[in-house]
């Protein structure tokens, strides 16, 4: 006998609909399971019929043929269990066959039990679009099931209880809507920050363009600290942006029951040692790197020179494309990555180059070679340089509360407003994205504005891009100035911020 049973996979952090396919026959006893199973899906047999016996149910001791299809796809993970389990007892008839407008997603542990997976999310939205009625999930799983807004969620904790509701033995029921509870949000506040105006300035523009940022200072000069706080300025996430981030988030394991919804901007900090495959993703099953953990957020990196070239050159083409492709001998996933870039290092090895105390005791062969550690390319690709001095005494003495991070939010939020009335609200573009056509549209210079962009593209020795992103960081400024079009105050204002000479660029 034949029976099917809907299921759904999981590629990168798209889902897809699989049918789980179970064919019982004559013959010696055995369990196959073909459709380019992964060990994981193949270990499921020991699974299923441990989870069936102690749950109370026939098992069948014929042959076994289970076929994931389509067949020509991977199947990686263990949510594939509990399809498996219930295509079984259905063709043997232990069950009743499960309507076919249903579908099923879970772990099974031995005695019986259904353990949460990961990528929930992303299943039940792909459900959503085939059309699916009614998704049986794990219980911890159900809240984030909810998220996607279509299918009804049936939460289920074990075998016995999930065979007692399709035979009409018990009542399962649904589970409601998660809605996120209101509250205040409490975290690092630029207020604690004494001093350096210019560099609150400085992020305060890149927090309004989404500007990649390279703070250069010596240690002790708030460059972290600076860093840490430029979340609390940033614009709330949309609904759409949330579901994006908790889709990676998901597929990573990473939420929880009480709180399935990512709905504040991603912060990641990976330390300097981090592998290539760390930053940018990958893996036999790849899995998404910390450039799309910090997808709609803020990827800082601190101590810049320190990290290792070739690492920092993998992320040049994300940080064009707001995207990155891990390819393998199986395929090729792609997993988004628009992220602002915030580094930080000092001027060189010992970090006291250029301080008026003259406590450097680096060579100027040995700066160089420090700051020659960041790639051309990669510095090209970085919309605003902005040195961090030394605080004062008189700053730190003074203990007087600094602008709170709510009230440059509000201005941060104006300027994202105007970005959204001229892109389009639903576009999620801003001006660091913005392409030729948009450039030529809304970047346009009067004569005096031009003059002073031609003067700096000889004396700083611009590039084509460094010239596109002066534009696109001055058309930041007079949006926080309120200004339609772009004057000479906003770009002498947004020259200054690629003015910082670091030798290799």
């Amino acid at each position: 006998m034949i029976c099917s049973v809907n299921t759904m996979g999981i590629h990168g952090i798209r889902g897809s609909g699989v049918r789980t396919e179970c064919y019982i026959s004559n013959g010696l006893p055995g369990f196959d399971i073909v459709g380019l199973p992964d060990a994981a899906v193949k270990e499921a047999r020991e699974r299923v019929r441990a989870a069936a016996k102690n749950s109370g149910l026939h098992f069948p001791t014929s042959r076994i043929t289970v076929n994931l299809a389509p067949a020509n796809l991977k199947k990686a993970g263990t949510h594939y269990d509990l399809p498996i389990l219930l295509s079984v007892l259905s063709a043997c008839g232990a069950i009743r066959r499960p309507n076919s407008s249903c579908a099923f997603i879970g772990e099974l542990s031995l005695d019986g039990m259904i353990r949460p997976v990961n990528g929930v999310l992303s299943m039940a939205l792909a459900a959503k679009r085939d059309g699916i009625k009614t998704i049986f999930v794990p219980a911890e799983n159900a809240a984030e099931a909810t998220l996607a807004r279509g299918p009804a969620i049936i939460p289920v904790r074990s075998v016995r209880e999930l065979a007692a509701g399709l035979n009409g033995e018990a009542t399962l029921e649904e589970e409601p809507i998660w809605v996120p509870e209101k509250r205040s949000v409490l975290g690092l506040d630029f207020k604690d920050v004494l001093g350096q105006e210019n560099v609150k300035r400085a992020l305060e523009v890149a927090a309004a363009g989404s500007h990649n940022v390279l703070l250069i200072g010596p240690p002790g000069s708030g460059k972290s600290m600076l860093s840490k706080r430029l979340p609390s300025i940033l614009p709330d996430m949309t609904w759409e942006e949330s579901l994006e981030v908790t889709q990676l988030y998901s597929v990573m394991g990473m939420l929880t029951a009480k709180n399935p919804l990512i709905r504040q901007r991603p912060f990641r900090s990976p330390h300097h040692t981090v592998s290539n495959a760390g930053l940018t993703g990958g893996g036999t099953n790849p899995r998404p790197g910390e450039i799309s953990m910090a997808h709609k957020g803020v990827l800082f990196l601190d101590e810049l020179p320190e990290f290792r070239k070739d690492t920092l050159d993998l992320m040049r083409q994300p940080l064009e494309d707001a995207q990155v492709t891990i390819s393998r001998v199986s395929g090729s996933v792609t997993y988004p990555a628009e992220f602002m870039l915030v580094c930080a290092m000092n001027p060189c090895k010992c970090g006291w180059y250029g301080d008026p105390s003259g406590r450097c005791t680096c060579s100027s062969a040995a700066v160089d070679s420090y700051r020659n550690r960041i790639s051309g390319p990669l510095l090209d690709r970085i919309d605003i340089i902005v040195e961090v001095p030394a605080v004062h005494f008189e700053d730190l003495r003074a203990r007087a509360e600094a602008e709170p991070s709510a009230a440059i939010k509000r201005r941060v939020d104006a300027a994202r407003r105007e970005q959204n009335m001229r892109f389009g609200e639903h576009s999620g573009m801003c001006n660091a994205r913005m392409g030729p056509d948009e450039m030529r549209r809304y970047c346009a210079l009067d004569e005096q504005s031009a003059n002073l962009m031609h003067r700096a593209f000889d004396v700083l020795g611009l590039t084509a891009r460094s010239y596109d992103r002066i534009l696109k960081v001055a058309r930041t400024v007079a949006d926080l100035d309120g200004s339609d079009r772009i004057q000479a105050k906003h770009i002498a204002e947004a020259i200054q911020y690629r003015a910082v000479n670091l030798g290799n660029q």
